[in-house]
């Protein structure tokens, strides 16, 4: 069996405060993406479960990998027979925009199927929740108003279909530990739900993220690309998560110019 994980962009990302347990509070909307990996899961005839990788590199360190954490945790409570699990890696590393969560979660509703689990949507939610904060979000991979440590999801209104995307991710692997070390939390006054739904054109100056403002004085070129997407047309641009990836969001099609060639690029048509 074969399925395709896809990514997503935070439109806003604001970090509330500190947890006791060392996580972070967090505000933010979550929004699917038509940017795909690819996971092929069939039976092992040798009786040995293996799982390799093509396309970006990955690394080696396998058993680490959430695809494969995604088949361990489901093998505990339901003794899986082996299965040999191909993952081709498209969706850039370090972007912020959930590839490998996506990829677990993926995992796990693809081996519902295979093996016939009768696992409810909130059931691959609670397995997929123990994999990583926000891969719980891609069971039903629609957008939401996400909060908690950002496993906590309310159903919301997005609807970009009328505009055009522009996904840009330079050669940049930014730490999601490490960035938010770098963030003093707080409360905002205004709520990002509410944010939200106001007209695109006024998103520039409401809907923040929150991790920019460290993430740009560190890598000035991850700002620059911002700016550029603003000077492009752009109506509205961020980063998305706390990765090097920046979305920009246009009202007509635009051709990205040649300085982005060394760089991650995808649009939305």
């Amino acid at each position: 069996m074969i399925c395709f994980p896809n990514c997503k962009i935070n439109l806003g990302l604001s970090v509330t405060e500190k947890r006791p347990d060392g996580f972070h509070n967090v505000e933010t909307i979550m929004f699917p993406l038509p940017m795909f990996d690819i996971i092929e899961i069939i039976m092992s005839l040798d009786k040995k479960t293996s799982f390799d990788t093509t396309g970006v590199n990955i690394g080696r360190d396998w058993e680490n990998n959430l695809v494969y954490k995604a088949y361990q945790l489901l093998e505990q409570d339901f003794s899986l027979e082996a299965v040999k699990i191909h993952l081709h890696k498209a969706l850039p590393m370090g972007a912020g925009m959930g590839g490998g969560s996506a990829d677990a979660a993926y995992t796990i509703k693809l081996l519902n199927d295979l093996f016939d689990l009768k696992l409810s949507i909130e059931q691959m939610q609670a397995y997929a929740a123990k994999l990583g904060s926000d891969c719980a979000f891609f069971i039903k991979n629609e957008p939401v108003f996400a909060y908690g440590k950002g496993d906590k999801f309310e159903k919301i209104k997005v609807d970009l279909s009328n505009y055009h995307l522009v996904v840009i991710k330079p050669d940049i692997h930014i730490s999601t530990p490490e960035a938010y070390s770098w963030i003093t939390p707080e409360i905002k006054k205004t709520s990002l739900k509410k944010i939200i739904h106001l007209p695109i054109n006024k998103w520039k100056d409401l809907l923040l993220n929150d991790f920019e403002k460290e993430v740009f004085a560190r890598h000035p070129e991850i700002k620059l690309i911002k700016d550029d997407l603003y000077k492009t047309g752009a109506i509205y641009a961020s980063m998305t998560g706390s990765g090097a990836a920046v979305c920009g969001i246009f009202e007509d099609q635009v051709k990205i110019k040649g300085k982005f060639n060394n760089h991650f690029v995808w649009t939305s048509y």
